[in-house]
């Protein structure tokens, strides 16, 4: 009897000690959550001058607050939703102002400024996006004729836009570019690869997987034939982070 007695004390002690700590567990955990994202690559480098608030209940993640444009809200969701521990996400923020009219200028200007942003071989920070009836106008610097011809190259790749005329200037520079090394979080890696994916046209309609991990993404899904397979893979190549592409996409 004293042994039972002895195991039951036992027993209701364990029960105990997992009831009490399971809520500080998940109080570490949401805190990490919420610390992680505000870290994240997307969130100090696109969205460091927006208003989000991150709350985390049990990996439920709620975001609130004003951001400059929609594609923040979506650029926010897709980089938390790939953080370790986050089970939904509960996207309530509000873009400044009303949004551009689809396919007008200003919407197809928007489109063409943040697919420059995710690519390294190329400089949103100095190239100025003006859009006219459909049309591009690309201004500012380059540092080789690579880089304008390739920011002709990603701006014509926008649906929507119809030509581009590019009169950017190249200038040489030996500032420190950005390489495949640098530390970039996995989950921020994932958000831009997918946004690029969705902002070039002749990805867009692509049935596409993205999982990164260590830099390393892995693509999977179906492309219509072997020259969609390559672009993708020339295209995730060139976002910033990206290590190593892993394409295993069917064709059919």
């Amino acid at each position: 009897m004293k042994n039972l007695y002895r195991v039951a004390i036992m027993m209701a002690a364990v029960v105990a000690l997992v009831i009490t700590s399971a809520p500080a567990y998940a109080s570490k955990m949401d805190d990490r959550i919420e610390l992680t994202a505000r870290n994240s690559y997307v969130f100090k480098t696109y969205l460091q001058d927006d208003d989000i608030k991150i709350d985390s209940k049990d990996g439920a993640v709620t975001l609130t607050g004003i951001v400059s444009g929609e594609y923040h809200k979506t650029m926010a969701q897709e980089t938390v939703t790939g953080l370790p521990g986050v089970i939904s996400v509960d996207n309530r923020l509000e873009a400044k102002g009303a949004p551009p009219t689809a396919n007008s200028d200003a919407w197809l200007r928007d489109k063409v400024k943040a697919t420059l942003w995710f690519h390294r071989s190329v400089s949103a920070r100095t190239t100025e996006v003006d859009v006219t009836d459909g049309i591009v106008t690309l201004r500012g610097n380059a540092v080789s004729h690579a880089q304008k011809s390739l920011t002709t190259e990603y701006a014509r790749d926008v649906e929507g836009i119809k030509d581009v005329n590019n009169e950017m200037i190249v200038i040489e520079s030996s500032k420190k570019k950005r390489t495949a090394n640098e530390k970039i979080d996995d989950a921020s890696i994932t958000a831009q690869v997918k946004m690029a994916l969705l902002l070039h046209r002749s990805t867009s309609a692509l049935n596409t997987t993205v999982s990164t991990k260590n830099g390393v993404v892995t693509l999977g899904g179906k492309a219509g034939n072997a020259a969609e397979l390559r672009l993708v893979s020339r295209l995730v190549n060139d976002i910033n982070g990206v290590k190593r592409v892993r394409n295993w996409m069917t064709i059919g």
